[in-house]
């Protein structure tokens, strides 16, 4: 039985508030409140999976330290994009 996409939509948004760096909490709370209630169930599957990996590696992608995997990088493109956005950076 599939998951009520409300429901997925819940569990993403704890799972982002919930992580291991404090700097990641921030980023994908913020990012979850702009974006989780858009997507479509396939979206959110792939966010799913994104919030699987390793906290270290993902504030290295979402801050460019280091590439993101391929699968992620329309995702961490995006992230990074708020996060420029939002301080102000062309």
């Amino acid at each position: 039985m599939s998951e009520p996409i409300e429901h997925k939509r819940k569990r993403l948004k704890m799972r982002s508030m919930r992580r291991g760096i404090k700097e990641m909490d921030l980023i994908l709370i913020r990012y979850s409140d702009l974006f989780l209630d858009a997507m479509s169930d396939a979206e959110l599957d792939h966010y799913d999976a994104f919030l699987s990996e390793n906290d270290q590696d993902l504030y290295q992608w979402c801050s460019g330290q280091s590439a993101s995997k391929p699968e992620f990088s329309d995702l961490v493109d995006h992230i990074r994009a708020m996060i420029q956005s939002e301080n102000g950076v062309a």
